[in-house]
């Protein structure tokens, strides 16, 4: 059963777009294009697709050295499957004609039909609309893979991959409609997101919450990182990426891109020394590894606010994320909770503090320039997406357990994921 709804899947996704899609010509004017802004655009969406390598060495380093293999390739995976998925009918379910600001129309950019090089004026004016649909891919492909570090080392590698298709159509796209499209239903309350803390970081960590809890506990608990170096290069790989998810999200080489380029490095650079000092300050050593998660939970929070607040209070939003999630580390610690890399504390927490502190900090509507509006949309919006996030992910999760069983067995997990699942090891 299992082999045949696997080839099924692929066997659609693949025929609708052999002979559904088209060419990607250059449709309507180009005159509007801009070859700095496409230039920049461009790498920024390399950029953007490197953080997800970057994540399976952050990833691949925290887990056993029998689980290395599998983790990573859980988040290497998604640039080929969200790839697929997203031309066929990701994007236009993210951006197509909107359908009551919740969701856009699948069959307006079915298999890419009308993405073409000509810029699309409602969405960003001077660049092609494909390397829009392909910028926002780039987002959509580390959002799952976000997610997997919360039940490393016990889920079904096919399982996972179902998993992920559904979480990307079903939570991901409405998200990034609600979000990002001109008629979405966040947008138009006024709820500000430059570049994914609410349809990224807050998704991906209450998805990750639900996976934790719906797949239980690990046999073994209790391990050291099989390799700190890796968490130092993810770490790095993941910074230099952030730059091109948050300056990129400017839509352009332009003064947006710069604020935004230089409020995402202060904020982690902000949340990485508040972690080690803070850690020090609790007698313990200042571990690399501390450092690094540091360091993310800083580019978390900064994602919502890089292009509407100040250098000054990029700062601030780093150090008080750094606190806020050093502490839900502790108390998930203490809890029964196996959210194997501390997914949600770090990208679930780390979001809403950016979330909110966007809605306090942000130039002329936030809470600091006298405004509510802003503030009480966002407070809503974060009701909202933490129900639908969990609610949907924990369905998805029981969905996908009665087509193919999700947590592996406990022979299996104790041989580890990379022997069981993949036939291969580290050595």
């Amino acid at each position: 059963m299992g082999k045949k709804l696997n080839f099924l899947v692929l066997a659609v996704l693949v025929a609708s777009t052999l002979f559904f899609g088209e060419a990607f010509a250059a449709e309507g004017a180009t005159d509007a294009l801009d070859t700095g802004d496409t230039a920049w655009m461009l790498v920024a969406s390399a950029f953007v697709l490197l953080m997800t390598p970057g994540l399976a060495f952050f990833y691949g380093g925290m887990v056993n050295k029998k689980n290395v293999i599998s983790t990573m390739l859980q988040s290497f995976v998604a640039l080929g499957v969200v790839s697929i998925v997203w031309v066929a009918v990701g994007f236009s379910l993210a951006f197509g004609d909107s359908l009551g600001g919740i969701i856009g129309n699948p069959a307006t950019y079915f298999n890419f039909r009308g993405v073409g090089v000509a810029p699309n004026p409602d969405f960003a004016a001077t660049i092609p609309f494909l390397l829009f649909a392909l910028f926002q891919l780039k987002f959509a492909i580390i959002t799952p893979a976000l997610i997997t570090g919360s039940f490393a080392e016990r889920v079904r590698f096919r399982s996972y991959i179902l998993f992920m298709v559904l979480f990307t159509l079903v939570i991901y796209a409405p998200l990034a409609h609600m979000t990002w499209h001109p008629g979405g239903l966040f947008r138009n309350w006024g709820v500000l997101d430059y570049a994914g803390g609410t349809v990224v970081h807050m998704s991906a960590g209450f998805a990750a919450l639900a996976g934790a809890i719906f797949l239980g506990k690990r046999k073994q608990t209790t391990h050291e990182p099989s390799n700190v170096p890796f968490i130092i290069l993810g770490t790095g790989l993941l910074w230099f990426g952030w730059f091109g998810f948050n300056s990129g999200s400017a839509l352009g080489a332009n003064g947006d891109a710069v604020v935004a380029f230089a409020n995402t490095n202060l904020a982690s650079a902000s949340a990485m020394i508040t972690w080690m000092f803070y850690e020090r300050f609790q007698d313990r050593k200042m571990s690399a590894l501390g450092a690094c998660i540091g360091a993310i939970v800083g580019l978390v929070a900064i994602t919502p606010a890089a292009g509407f607040v100040t250098i000054g209070q990029s700062i601030f939003i780093g150090f008080a994320a750094a606190l806020t999630s050093n502490l839900a580390i502790r108390l998930k610690n203490k809890s029964e909770l196996d959210d194997t890399l501390d997914v949600f504390p770090s990208h679930g927490v780390g979001g809403i503090v950016g979330m909110i502190l966007t809605a306090v900090f942000a130039r002329e509507v936030g809470l600091i320039y006298g405004e509510t509006t802003t503030f009480l949309y966002h407070l809503l919006a974060l009701a909202i997406v933490a129900v639908f996030t969990f609610g949907g992910s924990w369905l998805l999760y029981k969905l996908v357990d009665l087509l193919l069983p999700l947590r592996v067995t406990s022979d299996q997990e104790l041989r580890g994921l990379d022997a069981s699942q993949h036939g291969e090891r580290v050595d």
